[in-house]
């Protein structure tokens, strides 16, 4: 437990930040910077619980969390278990929820999985992947009382129409649709964007061309904020690490560390001690 403690002691210690609300988030274009992390559970959640801006509970979870090689099965069941979760630990904190593949194909299919998502949780807002062609359904949604969070660039849910994760803005046709992908958006409704995998460069001129602040991740330094997966951003994914990734924690080496010292206790019978029994 000893990696959970520093954790919290280290939360303590930071400057807390009030709940914000869309009009607040939206202020912070240009004039701060926004700070995102993925939560899957309560325990994390209320670890993070107004040290940062906004909570994604994202679908990267079916890889982190479930071990699936990609985010393509996750259900809606799924994200609203661990979004009521999230919720639990994090009151104070502004709550982003995924909608996952296949929920939200149409303007009614996606109406019907926001209003269960808000009805089932206390989400304060609702993702999800698409460009310009998902436009109409922002639209419908926002124009229901659905606050949404677009996604563009890198779409994790289009990985095998796409044929792998790539990084988008490499040439002039690419970078054209971007930018019409984040203007769509912004005109449907959305009060900010994730903009993921994208150019540097390209990222900083969509940033600058709309209006609604951008989430960056994997796309430089110049969006209004970022976004990080927790298990990345504390170390506990070993298997590789992305180029746009720092870790700043070795979280998996440190509990393994803990985990070997509580097995030599429990062996050489130093734990429980007589402090640590009824």
């Amino acid at each position: 437990m000893s990696i959970i403690n520093n954790l919290q002691d280290d939360s303590q210690n930071s400057p807390q930040k009030a709940k914000l609300n869309i009009s607040k988030i939206k202020k912070f274009k240009g004039q701060k910077k926004i700070t995102m992390i993925t939560a899957y559970d309560a325990l994390f959640a209320k670890i993070f619980d107004k040290n940062v801006d906004m909570i994604l509970i994202g679908d990267s979870l079916n890889q982190s969390f479930a071990g699936e090689n990609d985010t393509l099965n996750a259900s809606l069941e799924q994200m609203i278990y661990h979004t009521k979760a999230v919720c639990n630990g994090a009151k104070n904190t502004f709550i982003i929820c995924d909608l996952p593949f296949g929920t939200y194909n149409t303007k009614e299919q996606a109406l019907e999985s926001c209003i269960k998502i808000y009805k089932e949780t206390k989400a304060d807002a609702i993702k999800l992947e698409g460009g310009a062609f998902k436009a109409d359904i922002i639209e419908y949604l926002v124009k229901n009382g659905i606050a949404i969070v677009g996604h563009i660039g890198l779409m994790p849910q289009s990985v095998r129409g796409e044929g792998g994760y790539k990084v988008r803005g490499k040439d002039e046709a690419d970078i054209k649709q971007l930018h019409k992908d984040a203007k769509a958006v912004e005109d449907a409704g959305v009060f900010c964007l994730v903009v993921e995998g994208v150019k540097s460069e390209v990222a900083k001129q969509i940033t600058q061309s709309i209006k609604i602040p951008t989430i960056g991740i994997g796309a430089g330094l110049d969006t209004d904020g970022q976004v990080l997966v927790w298990s990345d951003m504390l170390g506990f994914f070993e298997d590789f690490k992305p180029k746009f990734v720092r870790h700043y924690l070795s979280g998996a080496s440190e509990v393994k560390k803990a985990l070997q010292t509580y097995v030599k206790d429990v062996e050489n019978e130093k734990f429980p001690s007589k402090d640590e029994q009824y």
